[in-house]
């Protein structure tokens, strides 16, 4: 960001901010580092979302070998009618 200035620009934008700000000068740059880290921060977590967007769900974990084939003490049961099967044409 401030490989374009020289240590010429650097020292007078130093002796700039001093005569603006005075004495208050380490609150203002405090102030302005909160600021900053804020912003950075909340770009972050808009990049991690766009990055994150298109990723796959992770699986559910699955049963393990030795559940498999095994009920949840739920009952299975049969239906008591007899299964359904249509009438043939049997025309005569």
């Amino acid at each position: 960001m401030f490989s374009s200035f020289g240590y010429t620009e650097m020292l007078l934008l130093g002796v700039i901010a001093l005569m603006l700000f005075g004495s208050r000068l380490p609150e203002v740059a405090r102030n302005f580092g909160r600021g900053y880290r804020e912003v950075r921060r909340k770009l972050d977590e808009v990049q991690r979302e766009f990055r994150d967007w298109d990723k796959p769900e992770p699986n559910p974990p699955s049963r393990p070998q030795s559940l498999i084939g095994q009920t949840d003490d739920v009952q299975r049961y049969q239906p008591a009618a007899p299964r359904f099967v249509p009438p043939t044409d049997n025309d005569d």
